[in-house]
């Protein structure tokens, strides 16, 4: 059985389609004519000319409906979650039907099913909910009278009770799959995706992440949940019910293992099995002497919260009860602290609590492993490699489970403290030092020297890759992110910036890279005067400046 999703970008389109039918912009025909075109050659590539032509029609017939659509929304200039879950589907209708097709020219054998008549869900048009009750009886009951032997499915669509079109929220083809998984007791459960498995960090942050051969259900979900989006959070729940081993496989490099997911991971030596973070949190803080050993506040923060469909990321609260701290999508933020605020009225204006306190700018970082439980000091050494590095911790959680430690940090400090979280946890080639270097005339010329003659030592003795990441003198300046080529430092400073000393510190300061020494070379007063800003981010300096230990008497 195979479940596919729509053509990559489609459903963006077919989204910006609604929105600018709903406002009345007739731009929205010409993204149509993009996304008919668009499949119309996808058929002429995949089937032979002589056997075309149905399929095209049915192309043809199926974008006509979607203009149907769209028409009646730019006439009433009016777009509900309804109208925007039949749009949407034809995304998956299209690509499906076309890919069947293509497989009955190959094989002689596809059957095409619209899911739609197997997943049942409530009304919540756009992240509807499965009535699993009543789709795992119409799967069992339309897979025992076939006898086909392959099948061709649309994934993300569902209809609810009454045979209005439902979504399953976006990444939903994976969920159709693990739905129709579990519902038929499946061996396995196949997910190909455009990467080579579940990682230990982002790769878009981290440099030397690694695959994850093995994870268990509970792990993938508490990685899926805190932004691994390689795998759609609520595919896990249907298959971890019925114990199907799930096989996350890269369509691009099918040699790739992949990452599979079991009731059990294996041992690996290792506590933790990865490391995740979700971006643009806020931070709602409630606090007030009139909270202590009240019954009953708790209930009623999360009751206006839930009034307002507004989703509580992390919990957490002291024991002196006297503030407790949720954090949620920072977009919510304004309507969140409206909500509350309304809720307390009476204790705000009595003085027993404060006002709603809001912190945006900020983002979760999570470490997650079946093993911390069994091994202590796992929070200690997270905490102190952040602390090392200058990343302040706003709000920490941790359940009794012991299988994630979270962290809510400034959005600005997620990918320093990432990179060093993995290398702390994960790296055993090596660990990365990021230098800066202030002056390079005779001494710095030999310093620059001594670091090049030394680098290949470090790495491969003491596992330490020194990057020289900056250097300026008197007239230029230079910051290259990966590492300036030593054979050619001097010619590639001559060819930098204009030389400003508070550009340059800004720079050092904004790079935010982790394990980063500033080395000042030089005899100058200006540069000594700029530590104290170099050591508010957790930036080492070595000095050799005479004015390194001094300063006005003021």
């Amino acid at each position: 059985m195979v479940i596919v999703s729509a053509l990559g970008g489609i459903t963006d389109i077919l989204l910006q389609c609604c929105k600018l039918a709903s406002e009345n912009d007739e731009a929205y025909k010409e993204k149509l004519q993009e996304a008919e075109l668009r499949h119309l050659q996808t058929v002429k590539d995949l089937i032979p000319i002589t056997q075309q032509s149905s399929i095209l029609s049915h192309v043809k017939t199926m974008c006509n409906e979607i203009e149907d659509i769209c028409n009646g929304i730019f006439l009433l200039r009016e777009l509900s979650e309804r109208t925007k879950d039949r749009v949407v589907s034809y995304g998956e209708l299209l690509s499906s039907q076309i890919i069947a097709a293509k497989l009955k020219v190959e094989l002689g054998t596809c059957e095409w099913k619209d899911t739609r008549e197997l997943i049942t869900t409530n009304s919540n048009f756009g992240s509807a909910a499965v009535d699993f009750t009543v789709t795992n009886k119409k799967i069992t009951d339309y897979f025992s009278c076939t006898d086909a032997s392959l099948f061709m499915m649309p994934g993300f669509i569902s209809n609810d009770a009454n045979g209005i079109n439902t979504t399953l929220g976006r990444g939903g083809s994976d969920y159709t799959g693990a739905i129709l998984a579990a519902g038929l007791d499946a061996d396995l459960l196949e997910i190909w995706t455009d990467v080579s498995g579940m990682m230990t960090a982002d790769p878009r942050l981290v440099a030397n992440v690694k695959i994850i051969p093995q994870i268990s259900y509970q792990e993938a979900m508490e990685l899926s949940h805190f932004g691994a989006k390689v795998i759609y959070p609520p595919t896990i729940q249907p298959v971890r019910s019925k114990g199907i081993p799930t096989w996350i496989k890269n369509t691009f490099a099918p040699d790739d293992y992949g990452t599979v997911i079991q009731k059990e991971s294996t041992v690996n030596g290792n506590s933790i099995r990865g490391i995740s973070s979700i971006n643009n949190i806020a931070l709602l803080s409630l606090e007030g002497s009139g909270m202590v050993g009240i019954p009953g506040f708790s209930k009623r923060l999360f009751e206006a919260l839930a009034s307002k469909q507004i989703n509580v990321i992390l919990i957490t609260q002291g024991s002196s009860e006297h503030s407790i701290c949720v954090g949620i999508d920072a977009v919510l933020a304004d309507d969140a602290k409206r909500a509350i605020d309304d809720a307390f009225a009476y204790e705000i204006e009595t003085k027993k609590v404060d006002p709603i306190i809001i912190e945006k700018d900020l983002s979760v970082l999570a470490l997650v492993g079946d093993n911390m439980k069994s091994h202590t000091g796992i929070s200690g050494k997270m905490f102190g490699t952040l602390g090392r590095n200058g990343v302040n911790i706003r709000a920490i959680a941790q359940g009794s489970s012991e299988r994630n430690i979270t962290a809510v940090i400034s959005v600005h400090d997620v990918k320093k403290a990432i990179n060093v979280l993995h290398e702390e946890f994960f790296e055993t080639i090596y660990k990365e030092i990021n230098v800066f270097i202030a002056g390079v005339g005779n001494v710095g010329g030999k310093l620059m020297e001594q670091v090049k003659k030394q680098q290949q030592y470090l790495l491969q003795n003491m596992r330490l890759k020194l990057n020289v990441v900056g250097l300026a003198n008197s007239k230029k300046m230079l910051i290259v992110d990966q590492g300036i080529d030593l054979d050619n430092w001097s010619d590639a400073l001559n060819s930098g910036s204009t030389m400003d000393m508070q550009l340059f510190i800004d720079a050092v300061r904004s790079k935010n890279l982790r394990n980063t020494v500033f080395a000042d070379v030089t005899a100058n007063e200006a540069v000594a005067v700029t530590y104290d800003k170099l050591l508010e981010k957790s930036i080492s300096v070595v000095a050799c400046n005479k004015g390194a230990c001094s300063s006005s008497y003021d």
